[in-house]
């Protein structure tokens, strides 16, 4: 059964990401379930620290994109969903390849929800974890 209340095709998700952050860091959705988005970004020049790894910024972009999409998906007619707090665990370091980040709920609520997000390589293996909280507000 699907907790969407505002479902949206992939082509329409990846449509609202076009001059955005997420066009410049090539982020991509890539998959609506019935209770979890995904996608993908890159991991390259655009999103490497100095030191050539993936950046925990970029990170935190894909986790908070992703979760902020699923969040309105889920939320009421008449509302919007709005980030309030982000926070990353950085597990693993990534070079070059894919990153994959998946966003399900923690807590779909009136005023606010809670999302966890998990980010992972080519090869499934945790590359963060993120906790997003949204605030659920009038339009």
């Amino acid at each position: 059964m699907t907790i969407w209340t505002n479902p949206l095709s992939i082509d329409q998700a990846n449509a609202m990401l076009a001059n955005t952050i997420c066009e410049v860091l090539a982020i991509e959705i890539t998959d609506i379930g019935e209770d979890y988005v995904a996608g993908t970004m890159p991991v390259d020049k655009r999103t490497h620290q100095p030191f050539g790894i993936l950046h925990g910024g970029a990170s935190v972009v894909l986790a908070e994109s992703l979760g902020s999409i699923a969040a309105n998906l889920a939320c009421e007619s008449g509302f919007v969903c709005v980030g309030l707090d982000i926070n990353a665990n950085h597990i693993r370091s990534v070079r070059s390849g894919l990153v994959t980040g998946v966003a399900k709920a923690v807590h779909i609520g009136r005023s606010t929800q809670v999302w966890e997000i998990r980010i992972a390589d080519d090869d499934d293996k945790t590359v963060c974890v993120s906790r997003l909280t949204m605030a659920v507000i009038a339009k």
